[in-house]
């Protein structure tokens, strides 16, 4: 059983940062302020099958008293990670935004990979097992807004610690990767103070509780970033998951079904924030450089038109002159008054030329601005059919378990499949590989079937047979443990992945990170 104080997961603050000690205790200032932009941590590459390793975790200044360990063994085809943790304390000791703890996985170019969400349990212990396709990574844990997102915060508390029993199975690298400061991921809401003598609940309703809070919050952050302007489609398919998940708990519904319209509405919600923070930068710098244009016209014009003042006015008095001077001396002025206006006109035509002349990164960025403008755009409209995440695979529309009865599909789901497909039909160039997935080892069968179908309904929408493949890959890919209900429903699934060229290799929302090799 856990108490939960509803009151103080409803409002986000932004606090000044003045370095990573502890301020004086009070209800609205949290136990520590942090400023922290980069930070370095021990990754650790897993031999392929080499056994199970063990690590250690142990706690930053932000929360010196959480310990664990982590078993982590390197399969064919992904990397298992067992995760236990004691002494976890409430998150929002560090500010009111601040309601989960998330796992995460950076590479040793300093790239960070969302492994899933930690939820303690009434003895502050918490639990995880998650699967990732990385081989050499460190692990970190941080308190988040909600758990979807793509950036770890920079309230890091707790860090893998390489034991003396591993040595010989890792190559120590030391990654610096970016942390988001406080302010980003926050809105104003009001302050709402907790609540007093709250009810304790079980276990997995404090769980749909707070990814029902989780979900508020990231469509909330997602709102104040314009989303409605700049992604309208998926900022819609957020609230609309939103929406069902509220109303699943007003009803008293499955705890099961509650958190998994939370996640998705948290999910997406961050990919129209990202969408929308992404637009709003390009449409800032288009701005500038409208105005950097237009002010460089303007000077040229200025320019032009003094010479051809000055040029005027010689002309005026060599005209005057013209009776008292000699024709050589009449000659000789107006040579010299060509020449200074072909040096005025040089003057005027070398700093917009060099202006003019764009860097190597400038012509990079500017090949790749479409291909992710095409990206955000098949995001959003996708978004409008099912849900749709963009990852380093490419984008992923999932087929939910709702959408089958047995390996066949039912209801509206051939018809947003006919959609799909004709919507991928116009943007020649893109590759479609449907995955199956399940649950347990029993019915891998089942997942090949599903793939199957969903592959002859997007045949059936126009696709090419040839740039459609099928597989299934049973049980070996979950998303979540299956030692829950609520996490096999998640894992029965089929995802389409799109990608190829016209869409490019990086997600929209990814970004180049610092890296310090030692």
């Amino acid at each position: 059983m856990r108490t939960f104080m509803g009151g103080a997961l409803l409002a986000a603050c932004v606090l000044p940062a003045t370095g990573q000690t502890p301020a004086r205790q009070s209800e609205t200032v949290p136990i520590y302020r942090v400023t922290v932009i980069q930070r370095s941590v021990e990754a650790v590459n897993y031999q392929y099958r080499s056994g199970p390793t063990k690590i250690d975790f142990h706690g930053t200044v932000l929360m010196p008293k959480i310990k664990g360990d982590a078993t982590v063994e390197s399969r064919r085809g992904r990397t298992e990670i067992e995760l236990k943790l004691e002494n976890v304390e409430e998150s929002q000791r560090f500010g009111r935004e601040y309601l989960t703890y998330v796992l995460w996985a950076i590479t040793p170019e300093g790239r960070p990979h969302n492994l899933g969400e930690i939820l303690p349990g009434s003895s502050d212990k918490a639990k995880l097992r998650v699967t990732t396709d990385l081989q050499a990574f460190g692990l970190i844990v941080t308190a988040e807004p909600y758990s979807a997102v793509r950036q770890p915060s920079d309230v890091v508390v707790a860090e893998n610690a390489v034991r003396p029993d591993t040595t010989g199975k890792f190559e120590p690298i030391h990654a610096r990767y970016e942390l988001m400061p406080r302010g980003q991921y926050t809105w104003q809401k009001g302050a709402v103070s907790p609540a007093a003598n709250a009810p304790k609940v079980s276990m997995s309703q404090y769980e749909a509780i707070s990814e029902l809070y989780q979900a508020r919050n990231a469509v909330g952050i997602a709102r104040s970033a314009s989303a409605e302007r700049y992604a309208p489609n998926t900022m819609a398919k957020a609230q609309q998951l939103l929406d069902e998940a509220e109303r699943l708990q007003q009803s008293k519904s499955e705890s099961r079904l509650v958190v998994q319209n939370a996640r998705q509405a948290a999910q997406t919600a961050e990919d129209a924030r990202v969408i929308a923070e992404r637009r709003s930068q390009e449409e800032k710098i288009s701005r500038a450089q409208a105005e950097i244009s237009a002010a460089q016209q303007a000077r040229t014009q200025a320019e032009a038109d003094a010479a051809r003042a000055r040029t005027e006015a010689d002309a005026a008095r060599a005209q005057a002159e013209s009776e008292r001077a000699a024709r050589e001396r009449a000659e000789a002025e107006a040579a010299a008054a060509r020449a200074g206006a072909a040096h005025a006109a040089a003057q005027s035509i070398r700093p917009q030329s060099e202006v003019s002349q764009p860097s190597r990164r400038e012509v990079d960025r500017a090949a790749m601005r479409p291909k992710a403008e095409l990206r955000m755009r098949l995001l959003e409209r996708l978004n409008g059919m099912l849900t749709t995440r963009d990852t380093p695979r490419g984008l992923v529309v999932t087929v939910s378990d709702a959408h089958f009865s047995g390996p066949s599909l039912r209801g509206a789901a051939p018809g947003q499949l006919s959609r799909i497909a004709a919507l991928l039909k116009a943007q020649p160039g893109l590759r479609v590989e449907v995955e199956g997935h399940t649950d347990s080892p029993s019915t891998e069968a089942l997942a090949s079937r599903r793939a199957e179908a969903v592959r002859g309904a997007l045949l059936l929408g126009g696709l090419p047979a040839q740039s459609v493949a099928a597989r299934g890959f049973g049980s070996t890919r979950p998303l979540y443990s299956n030692a829950s209900s609520e996490g096999r429903v998640e894992n029965r699934r089929v995802e389409i992945v799109i990608s190829g060229d016209p869409i490019g290799d990086l997600p929209f929302w990814d970004r180049s990170y610092n890296l310090s090799l030692r």
